[in-house]
This record gives structure tokens, C-alpha cells and sequence, in this order.
């Protein structure tokens, strides 16, 4: 089969799509065929070498959206099951920009019914941290959230939440995103120098820029971790680093199909053109997430 994958690091150049022998599911895992999968801004730190691993084979790619096409003993899923999963870590072989990838069993959920594989794949790693930011944030209805970079995939997805859970947001995004963070639930826009917020969602990872808008003992969370400010003025710094959770994914999924959360596909690339892909990535401005199709 294809998989996309680096071996030495760089920019889109880097990317290689090489034929790799089809994975078999273990115990707990299933076998899923892709139908579609994201490019995320993990996939390039990967292929730039932020998180190591030079002379290895790295496998790019952490979301999907496919049918069950094998089962592991003990993995409660059957051949034929429309899928979505996220396949986590920071140093596999191979990811899910490939034919077939092989996940763990409690990483997978129903893709959402009637909702189209390439829009499903955009949901798995950016509706999941988002989720899990807000619960690491704990922030409740009555308290001010600020999310930066709220017209990108975790912000929206973030917005979108706290507004269903009756959490008024305010938006940080680049001029001319106004309308969009809006529809995506945004209650106010930032102005430029307002401060005072209970809580901080970082999505734009700007750092002290954003602390400094959290009140005295107040909460800021970043995207990055190890990458968070120092605290100060006791505020409680931390940093979200995503898990896969199958059941919360579900509970995603459930909302996707909804229409609770909106699903942004910016644009499609055959996985044979991932260098492409990455190229587009690197050039900014994408709204939605790029996804990879066999």
C-alpha cells in the first residue's frame, strides 16, 4: 500500500509517499481502509523535525475516516463499520495518510451518519482537544472565555462548545473573521486590548499575549505543551496534550451530525499529491483543514 511518511526532516519536499506492506491489527486494534484523512499543523512539525526522531520512519497523519476492514481479537468492531478514529503519537512508522492504518480499538467511533468520509476526517484530533481544553480550562456558564485563533479548527470547534454548554466565548481571530467566528458561536470580538477573562484557550498559541488577558488567578491553556508561559499573577498555566478517547469521540460525532459542530473542509488533495498538500499548509490562510483521499 501508499503511506505518506518522512525520513529526513525539512519542508513539503521532505514528504514521501512510499509502498509499505499493509498492517495487521493486534489484539484491541482494527484494520481501518481510508477513506479520508486531515493534514494538521502537527503533521508538519513532524516533517520539520520539532518532536525528533531523524533516521527513523515517521508515519504522518492522525485523523481518519474509512470502513473496518480487518478486527483484532477483543476489538468490539466489525468489518464494514463507517469509522472515524484518531491515531495518536508523536513516533509511529506509519499514520493515517496511508491506504489502511491500524488503530486501537477504543480510538474509534461511528463516523457521523450522512456526513461525507472528507468532512468526517476533519473531526477526530481538532473537536477532541478542543473538548479536552475546555475540561482541562473548567470553565462553567457565567465565566468570561477567551479563545484565540477562533476562526481555526480547535477555536471553532471550541466556540461552537462553549456556546452549546451555554458558555458565552469571545472571539481572537485576524481581521476579516468576524462573520465566521460568529456563526461558529463566538458571543463577542475581542477588542484589542481587553483583559480581565477567566479563562484563556490559547488555539492561536500566542503565549504571554494571551496570559496577559486573564485575570488574577485566573486559567490559560495552551495547544503546545511545553510550550505554555510561565505563570504569573496566579494564574493556572497548562497545556492540553490530546488523547484518544473513542466515547468522547462519539459524543463529538453525535453533535457533528446534529449540526452543533460545523465540519470545514478547505480543500482535497489525492494522497499520491501530499507534498502539495504540505505546500498549501505552509503558505497560511487555510480555513478548514486539507484532506488527504487515496
Amino acid at each position: 500500500m501508499r503511506a505518506a511518511v518522512v525520513t529526513t526532516f525539512g519542508g513539503p519536499e521532505a514528504v514521501e509517499v512510499v509502498e509499505v506492506e499493509v498492517p495487521e491489527p493486534g489484539a484491541r486494534q482494527v484494520r481501518i481502509k481510508v477513506a479520508a484523512a486531515a493534514l494538521n499543523p502537527v503533521d508538519a512539525g513532524l516533517r520539520e523535525g520539532v518532536f525528533g526522531g531523524e533516521g527513523t520512519q515517521i508515519g504522518l497523519g492522525w485523523d481518519v475516516a474509512g470502513a473496518v476492514d480487518a478486527v483484532g481479537a477483543e476489538a468490539d468492531w466489525s468489518v464494514g463499520d463507517e469509522v472515524v478514529a484518531l491515531h495518536y503519537g508523536m513516533g509511529k512508522s506509519l499514520g493515517t495518510h496511508a491506504e489502511y492504518v491500524v488503530v486501537d480499538a477504543d480510538a474509534v467511533a461511528k463516523a457521523p451518519a450522512g456526513v461525507d468520509a472528507v468532512l468526517a476526517a476533519t473531526l477526530p484530533l481538532n473537536a477532541l482537544t478542543a473538548a479536552q481544553a475546555l475540561a482541562g480550562l473548567g470553565v462553567e456558564p457565567g465565566q468570561k472565555l477567551l479563545v484565540t485563533g477562533a476562526a481555526g479548527a480547535v477555536g471553532g470547534y471550541a466556540l461552537q462548545l462553549a456556546a452549546h454548554r451555554g458558555i458565552e466565548a469571545t472571539a481572537l481571530a485576524r481581521p476579516g473573521s468576524e462573520e465566521l467566528v460568529r456563526s461558529l458561536g463566538a458571543a463577542r470580538i475581542a477588542d484589542a486590548d481587553e483583559g480581565g477573562f477567566d479563562a484563556v484557550l490559547d488555539a492561536a498559541a500566542l503565549g504571554e499575549p494571551a496570559l496577559a488577558r486573564v485575570r488574577d488567578g485566573g486559567a490559560y491553556l495552551g495547544v503546545h505543551p511545553g510550550g505554555e508561559p510561565a505563570s504569573e499573577r496566579g494564574v493556572r498555566v497548562a497545556a492540553v496534550e490530546v488523547r484518544a478517547d473513542g466515547r468522547q469521540l462519539a459524543e463529538l460525532v453525535d453533535l457533528a451530525a446534529k449540526g452543533v459542530l460545523t465540519l470545514r473542509v478547505a480543500e482535497t488533495y489525492a494522497l499520491v499529491d501530499a507534498v502539495k498538500a504540505h505546500a498549501r499548509l505552509a503558505e497560511g490562510g487555510v480555513r478548514g483543514r486539507l484532506v488527504l483521499v487515496p
